[in-house]
Order: structure tokens, then C-alpha cells, then sequence
């Protein structure tokens, strides 16, 4: 593997970062000069993003944190209204089905693959990495009892086990409290726009001490939530799943329904946490959790017409069948801290297993490819996906961070992880062999059952890596970072691969790779409080995401070119220069970055078998200005402002591995990145009052995103704009004692905030094909919600 070495951009970057970041500093030192520096309304915000207890205003670099309390105060109810709150991360909003298949965070605009992907696990890891407490992991868990979340934008692999190469989100978990007993019980009732019912959930925590030195913390959640989306096109099924249609779909006798609401959701979380104090200078704590989502279809808006000329109103779906899906996590962790005296020894073991299924119509699919005309014109065609995804890892990582030193202070981490990947699909066209039978009982034997497709992936990986920083403080005001990451993976691919419907084409493909790489990746800091208040640093750093293989098979009938079957890592390397501060009510944080990324990974499909395959191509880059403000302006009033402008595309043409230069690129040099809007905004004023025996709180927030692209590459199938949104949100709250009542508003002008889409080109209607659905969607953000929630603190 060849990682780029540290090269500075051309002068003109550097004079813009320097320019804004400069600008800026003066601008909120001058906005700031005549507030009262010696009293302030802020709240300190502790975080461990550098493995330290340390102030929010202090970290040296780019980072956002919201506490739990504010999670809350807010009644935030996803990840997705969650991460629309913090400056410069753009989310696709997918809603609940396969919630936790598919990272959907983007920071600083490096996702290169469709916004329409979701339906299945994809063979690359996340451009984010996400953290639960010490644990690696993405799995959507519900927003319950955390202490506060994290972003940290960047590379992070010199401090953390788990390397990226956008940013890491951290979901910290509360701990028990020694010596007390507490909790709370909430819930809640709400009613969306478009469901013909009401959605209910209930939530609470006990703490429960156990003798002086242990707690248990126990925290549980259920939510029982309607639909929105109306499956109108839905075949009636017999008792063998067939659709009724024994004359085709357009004789009188055909069967259809529309199910209402059909995108249900039923979800449920518990978790348990033991904290152990034995000794002033030992804590271990031990977290299980647990979670189960069933989801009775997608929450996508079909466009246009069906293949009758219908035309789909609002929440409504045009695919033949119903699409549910449904998942199942537990995770168990085990975290030890020793008080050494002149450091502090950290030790994270942990242990998930994260598995999930779904079914998609790939009818719309397979018309649009053409497919249909291999089935004999059967008449009555439902092409049916099932889907399955398996996560498993055990972690392992250990630190040694230094108590603070007058001259040095230092992180040293080792890593490892060993994981398994498995991804399948099973695509069948129900009844097909009956009819076959029937049509041509002379060649029954010519087709084998109602299966067309079978695939299965098994990637099994092994991870190892030894981090760490060192600072020095130059002075009282001036600290210099050097960080390095080694690391050593190795990879296994297994893949089987086979058309079984027609006996005479199916050739069972078993196909195996093995790949394996290492490299050092470097980090330089620089920070310097020029003054009491205020902050200038930088920072140059590296980021990678592990490669693998594809396993594609290279003899048979499906054979592919060898240059498919691995997939090597690609890299980054980050620049950023910001200034934070806090000064009086008013704390910022201000930051310009370029990112030149190399060697891209693009999940894609090859040129004849191959499924789910990656590839590497290009370059490409992103700079862009990050911004957060939040204040006071009285005792009663605080607001928070947030900013970001990103402009990430293409630097070189993307062409496929087979198909190089001057073949036609799948992506053209300056395309814009898909998923990440050029401007961002968010916003949040509050109030707070006492009245009488009451608090009253209030709060209206929104967010503003501007037109993104739906995918990359000069295909319109998937290359299309989407147009940009605002949602509002409201909640006021009232207090007594230990009682609380929440009214709150989701969305209140019901914009459709569509992240994503499946295009009519790509799996649109084809009454000629014997189509007359539409599986063309758009994924569409939670409409206008109104709802209430009562909690009982004790």
C-alpha cells in the first residue's frame, strides 16, 4: 500500500485558510470585546475526545459536543434530527428500515457512493467511524440516557483504536451513580402526518447502588410506531406467496390491496450497566445492551404514475409487495481504568454480534435492466430480494495516557479486532415454476424452482494497530502535537455466486481472496492561546480506511477480469486551521480545511457477475469553512448558530478497473461528491423562565441544507439533483419538582427533506415488461410530527 506523505497544497489554499480563519478570529473578538470576560452563562462541557477530562473550549482541534441533557431538553427523537443539530454533517435520512445496515453520517464530504444505497451491508466501512462508549461500532442505537455524544471531525486514528478518515462520532452511555439511589420513567404519545394512527413509547432508568463501591444502572425503551407510507400496488398472495393473478396481471381475475401505514415501526432497547470502584485507584464497568427493530416497509414516496397512468399521491408507494425488515444486536463491553499515579492504564474489551434481514421488490429492477424478457414474458412477474447482513467482532484495545506533565504529556494505544462480515441475497420470482410446468411441460426440467439468484459474501478480518501522541508544552501558551498510527490488516473473502433458475445456465461460483497491508500514518498539531480567551490551532493529519477483496470469480460462467478482486485502501491527508474561544456568553469554534483524498472506494456492481464489489479510482478533494456560535443574551435567552461550506468533488475521471482510459469514466473529473450539501445551516433559540413553582422552556430550532446530488458519475440513472430543504422543529417544556410535560413539534412545515432517491430510470414502471408498479422512491425526512411527553424524575 503507498500512503501520501504530508505535502503542503499551493500557496493560494494556504492563504485562504489562513485569510478565513484570521478573519474570523477578528470578527468574534470584536463582536465579543465589550462582553464582561470575568462572568460567563456558560456551561462547561467536559468530553474525552484527546483521552483526557477536558473542556470543550480547550481541545485543539474541530470538535462538537451535545450533552444528553440537551438531547432531551430537545426531545430529539433519531440520529438524523440529531446530526442535522451539529455543524457541517450531513445525514441521509433512510428512516428505520435498515436504520443500522448502513452508516448514513458524512463529514466533510467524503462518501463517494449512491444516496439510494441501504438496502444491504456494503463491502467498505464508513468514511465516519462511530464509537459506543470504547466499543467500534455502527448500530443506530435509540438515543436513550446518554451522557453526551461527540463529533470529532478529521482523521483520528493516532487516538483511536478504530482509523477513519472523515471523523469519529461518539455515543457515550451514563454511568451508574455510587451511593444513590435515582431514575425516571417518561412517556410519550405523537401523531405524523399521513398515519391514521397514533405512535406511543415509554422510557426509563433505575439506579441502584450496591454497597459504597458499585452501582447498577439499568435503562429500557420501547416504541410502537405507525406508518406513513401506503403500499397501493400490493399483490394479493395466496397460500403459496403467489401473486393472484392466474391469467396475468391485467385479466379481471388479478388481486391487488393497498395496505395503509405499512411502514410500522416496533422497537425496543435495554441496556445494563455495572460500575465497580474497589479501590481509589481502580474502576472497571461492564455494559451490555440490547436491541430489536421490526419495520414493516420503507418510509419512500413513489413519483409519477403506475403503469396504469395512476397518479401516486402524497406517503404513497408503488411497489408490488410489502418490504419489511428487521434487526437484532447485543453488545457486551468491559472497561477497566487503573490509576497508575503517573499515568492512567485504560483497557477495552468488547464483544457484538449485529445481524438483520429485509425483502425489496427488485420487479422495477429487473424491468428497467431488461431482465424480465429471460422470464418468457410470465405473467404475472414480483421479483422478491431477501436479504440477510451479519456483523460480529471482538475488540480489543488498551491506552496509556499520561496524568499531565509541565513539559510533556503522551497517549500510547494498542488495537485489535478480529471481525466477520457476512452479507447474502436470494432473489426469487414467485410461481414461475408452476407456470413454467404449465407453459412447457415438455422442458419442466429446464427450470429448477422460483430462484434466480443466490449470493453469499464471508469476509473475515484482522486488525492490528499501535497508536499514540506526544505533546510538548513549548510554553505556557504553546503546545506541539506529534502523533503516529502503524497498522497491519489482513483480509479473507469468500464468496458464492450462482443463477440456479435454469438448470442448463447455472454454474455455481465458489471464489476465495486473500489480501493483506500495513503502513504509519502521521499527525502534526500546533495550538496557541494567544490570549486568555481565544485559541489559534492546526493541524495536519492522515486517515485511511481498510481495503479488502471482492473474490470475484475468474473462471466459469461468470468470470470476471482479475483486476476486480481486491480493492486497496484509500487515504487522506487533512489540513484545518481554526480558532476557538470563549468570551464572556459567547463561545465559538471556527475552522477552514482541505482534504486531498486518494484512491476512493466506490461500492459498485462489475461489468457482467460480480455483486456488491468495490473498487478504487481517482482522486479527489474537499476544503471548506466549519463555524459554531453559542451564547447568551440574557439570563432568559440562549441561542446556538451553526455554519458549514463544503466543496468536495472529483479531481481526476473515475473509470472502472476493466476499463481504463480511453474507455468512458464512470465519473467525470469535477463532479460534486453525493450526500453533502455546499451549505449547511443550523440554528437554536431558547428560553427559560421561572413562574411561580414552574420552569418554563422553550425552544425552536431548524436546519437548512442547500441542493446536493443524488450519486456519483455521468450515469442520470443515479446522478440526479436533489433539491434543498429547511426543517423546523419547536418544544416547551414546564417543570415542577421532579415532573415534567413536553409538548413538541417535529418538522412544522412538512417539508419532504429528501436525501436520496431510487430514480424512474432505474427502477421505475414497464407496463411493456408486464410492470405496472412504480419502485421508483425518494427517501423523504420524518414529516410534520406532533407529540407529548410526560416524565417523572426520582
Amino acid at each position: 500500500m503507498t500512503t501520501n506523505r504530508f505535502s503542503l497544497p499551493k500557496a493560494s489554499l494556504l492563504t485562504l485558510l489562513m485569510t478565513g480563519a484570521s478573519a474570523t478570529s477578528l470578527g468574534i473578538y470584536s463582536a465579543a470585546a465589550q462582553e464582561d470576560n470575568t462572568v460567563s452563562r456558560q456551561k462547561t462541557i467536559t468530553v474525552t475526545a484527546t483521552r483526557r477530562d477536558e473542556s470543550l473550549v480547550d481541545v485543539p482541534y474541530n470538535i462538537s459536543a451535545v450533552t444528553g441533557a440537551d438531547i432531551e431538553a430537545a426531545s430529539i427523537l433519531d440520529e438524523a434530527e440529531l446530526l442535522r443539530s451539529i455543524p457541517g454533517v450531513a445525514v441521509v435520512d433512510r428512516g428505520a428500515r435498515n436504520s443500522g445496515t448502513l452508516n448514513s453520517a458524512r463529514i466533510r464530504g467524503l462518501a463517494v457512493d449512491s444516496n439510494g444505497l441501504g438496502d444491504y451491508a456494503v463491502s467498505a466501512v464508513a468514511s465516519v467511524s462511530t464509537y459506543v462508549n470504547d466499543t467500534p461500532i455502527f448500530a443506530n442505537f435509540l438515543l436513550r440516557d446518554l451522557e453526551r455524544v461527540e463529533v470529532l471531525r478529521g482523521p483520528q486514528g493516532t487516538l483511536y483504536g478504530s482509523g477513519s478518515l472523515g471523523g469519529t462520532i461518539r455515543y457515550i452511555t451514563r454511568d451508574p451513580d455510587l451511593g444513590e439511589y435515582n431514575g425516571y420513567v417518561s412517556a410519550s404519545g405523537s401523531s405524523v402526518e399521513g398515519s391514521e394512527s397514533l405512535g406511543f413509547s415509554a422510557d426509563g432508568a433505575f439506579n441502584m447502588p450496591l454497597g459504597d463501591k458499585a452501582a447498577l444502572r439499568i435503562v429500557g425503551s420501547a416504541g410502537d410506531y405507525p406508518g406513513i407510507t401506503d403500499y397501493v400496488n400490493v399483490y394479493e398472495l395466496d397460500s403459496s406467496g403467489i401473486p393472484v393473478a392466474p391469467n396475468g396481471i391485467l385479466d379481471p381475475a388479478a388481486s391487488y390491496k393497498s395496505v395503509e401505514d405499512a411502514d410500522t415501526v416496533d422497537v425496543w432497547m435495554g441496556r445494563a450497566t455495572l460500575l465497580l470502584e474497589p479501590t481509589d485507584t481502580m474502576s472497571i464497568k461492564v455494559v451490555h445492551t440490547r436491541q430489536s427493530d421490526e419495520v414493516g416497509g420503507r418510509r419512500q414516496s413513489t413519483v409519477g404514475q403506475d403503469g396504469f397512468g395512476n397518479t401516486y399521491g402524497d406517503y404513497e408507494n408503488g411497489s408490488v409487495q410489502l418490504e419489511p425488515s428487521s434487526r437484532d444486536i447485543n453488545a457486551t463491553s468491559l472497561e477497566a481504568e487503573f490509576d497508575l499515579g503517573f499515568a492512567t492504564l485504560t483497557s477495552s474489551t468488547s464483544h457484538y454480534d449485529h445481524t438483520g434481514e429485509s425483502v425489496s421488490e427488485n420487479t422495477g429492477f429487473y424491468a428497467q435492466a431488461g431482465f424480465l424478457s429471460f422470464y418468457y414474458n410470465y405473467p404475472r412477474p414480483m421479483a422478491s430480494a431477501v436479504r440477510t447482513f451479519a456483523d460480529e467482532a471482538v475488540v480489543q484495545e488498551v491506552r496509556l495516557v499520561s496524568d499531565g506533565g509541565e513539559t510533556f504529556d503522551y497517549v500510547i494505544g494498542g488495537f485489535y479486532r478480529k471481525q466477520q462480515l457476512e452479507g447474502t441475497q436470494s432473489s426469487f420470482l414467485p410461481g414461475f415454476k408452476n407456470w413454467w410446468d404449465a407453459f412447457l411441460p415438455s422442458a419442466a426440467s429446464a427450470v429448477t424452482g422460483d430462484q434466480d439468484f443466490a449470493y453469499r459474501r464471508t469476509e473475515n478480518f484482522e486488525e492490528m494497530a499501535l497508536f499514540g501522541e506526544l505533546t510538548w508544552h513549548a510554553s505556557s501558551d504553546l503546545d506541539l502535537t506529534i502523533g503516529a498510527r502503524y497498522f497491519d490488516n489482513e483480509s479473507e473473502n469468500v464468496t458464492f455466486l450462482d443463477l440456479p433458475l435454469y438448470a442448463g445456465f447455472s454454474d455455481p461460483t465458489n471464489a476465495s481472496f486473500s489480501a493483506s497491508e500495513d503502513d504509519v500514518l502521521f499527525k502534526l498539531n500546533a495550538s496557541w492561546h494567544y490570549n486568555d480567551y481565544d485559541m489559534l490551532y492546526g493541524t495536519i493529519s492522515e486517515g485511511y480506511r481498510r481495503g479488502g477483496s471482492n473474490a470475484v470469480p475468474l473462471t466459469g460462467t461468470f468470470a470476471e477480469d482479475p483486476r476486480w478482486q481486491i480493492y486497496t485502501p484509500d487515504s487522506v491527508v487533512n489540513y484545518e486551521l481554526g480558532v476557538k474561544g470563549e468570551r464572556g456568553d459567547i463561545r465559538y469554534d471556527v475552522s477552514t480545511f482541505f482534504v486531498d483524498w486518494t484512491d476512493p472506494q466506490l461500492n459498485t456492481a462489475s461489468t457482467n457477475w460480480g455483486f456488491f464489489t468495490v473498487q478504487n479510482g481517482g482522486e479527489a478533494q474537499s476544503y471548506g469553512l466549519e463555524a459554531s456560535l453559542d451564547g447568551y443574551l440574557n439570563d432568559n435567552w440562549h441561542y446556538s448558530l451553526g455554519y458549514a461550506y463544503v466543496n468536495a468533488e472529483l479531481t481526476k475521471d473515475f473509470y472502472a478497473p476493466d476499463r481504463p482510459a480511453p474507455a468512458a469514466p464512470i465519473a467525470l473529473d469535477g463532479s460534486m461528491l453525493p450526500g453533502t450539501p455546499e451549505h449547511q445551516l443550523n440554528w437554536a433559540l431558547d428560553y427559560t423562565r421561572d413562574l411561580n413553582d414552574w420552569t418554563w422552556y422553550s425552544r425552536v430550532d431548524g436546519y437548512y441544507q442547500s441542493e446536493t446530488r443524488n450519486g456519483v458519475g455521468v450515469s442520470p440513472t443515479f446522478n440526479v439533483p436533489l433539491d434543498g430543504f429547511a426543517i423546523w422543529n419547536a418544544t416547551t417544556t414546564f417543570t415542577r419538582n421532579n415532573t415534567s410535560v413536553s409538548l413538541w413539534m417535529k418538522n412544522i412545515t412538512n417539508d419532504d427533506g429528501v436525501t436520496g432517491v431510487y430514480t424512474e430510470a432505474y427502477m421505475g414502471t414497464a407496463p411493456a415488461q408486464g410492470y405496472f408498479g412504480n419502485a421508483n422512491k425518494q427517501l423523504i425526512s420524518l414529516p410534520r410530527t406532533i407529540g407529548v411527553t410526560v416524565r417523572q424524575n426520582f
